[in-house]
């Protein structure tokens, strides 16, 4: 079974990254780059111009999921807020674990300000699909968390981490033999085969999906759940799961990490 991984982004069309990521017998990842192409006629010159509208992209993905048929979406971005018993000021709880470069705080607060709108639109995408009938990641346990449509957020940046790979700079600063580069490394690691080169975004795309097919494949040593399950607190979604992928290397140990960790988080 494949899973569909998106980078998110709001500015444009065009920035946003999607993969389908599929397990071949061989044990090589197969990674097809896909277009989610923006509304309006193909000649119009203005139709990549955003803001993208989180509901028409739900729409798009959840179309696609139902030909393609995948029950795995990978989206990168915060999938709600934070708690206000999580005991940080301003972030959630896996935010805080990994630093990441954004906080998400109570609602309508993000560390730095300038995030916010990335940040609504995430969580309004997530919320979009959820309508849907996708649920947010609510087990740690890869039997439960595999079955249904379920949404799985990703943090491309700490994915390389926690690979033991070196982040890709921002889309801005980084060349096109960075790129190369990161995807050798992440080569030599897992055996993936795309069907185009696979540009900054559509890159974060497969190291963040890595940790969702170890949740369709059911390997519960090949991912680690930072973070505490998704609930409703006055009327908004808080908290969530962010989910890592484990080098082949460390793959015994993770599992029994993992759960001790989300006891402790639960």
């Amino acid at each position: 079974m494949a899973i569909l991984s998106v980078d998110l982004g709001w500015l444009r069309w065009s920035d946003i990254g999607a993969v389908i990521m599929n397990r071949a017998h061989t044990g090589a990842i197969d990674c097809e780059v896909v277009r989610l192409d923006p509304p309006g006629l193909d000649d119009d010159p203005m139709r990549d111009r955003g803001p993208v509208n989180a509901s028409v992209l739900a729409g798009r993905l959840n179309h696609l999921s139902n030909v393609r048929g995948i029950h795995i979406l990978v989206l990168d971005g915060p999938q709600a807020w934070k708690s206000k018993q999580n005991g940080y000021d301003h972030a959630r709880a896996g935010e805080r674990e990994l630093n990441t470069a954004a906080k998400t705080g109570l609602p309508g607060l993000v560390k730095p300000v300038s995030y916010r709108p990335i940040a609504e639109f995430c969580i309004d995408v997530y919320d979009a699909l959820v309508w849907r009938n996708w649920r947010r990641l609510d087990s740690a346990d890869t039997a439960i968390a595999s079955k249904g449509r379920v949404l799985v957020e990703s943090a491309p940046q700490a994915a390389w981490k926690a690979l033991g790979l070196k982040p890709l700079r921002s889309k801005r600063k980084a060349t096109v033999s960075e790129l190369a580069e990161a995807y050798a490394a992440l080569n030599r690691m897992f055996t993936i085969r795309t069907n185009m080169p696979p540009n900054h975004d559509q890159l974060q795309a497969i190291v963040g999906g890595l940790a969702g097919l170890a949740i369709e494949a059911q390997e519960q040593d090949g991912l680690r759940l930072v973070g505490a399950p998704p609930r409703r607190e006055d009327g908004d979604w808080r908290e969530g799961f962010i989910a890592l992928p484990v080098p082949p290397r460390e793959r015994g140990r993770a599992a029994a990490q993992s759960s001790d960790e989300l006891r402790v988080a639960g």
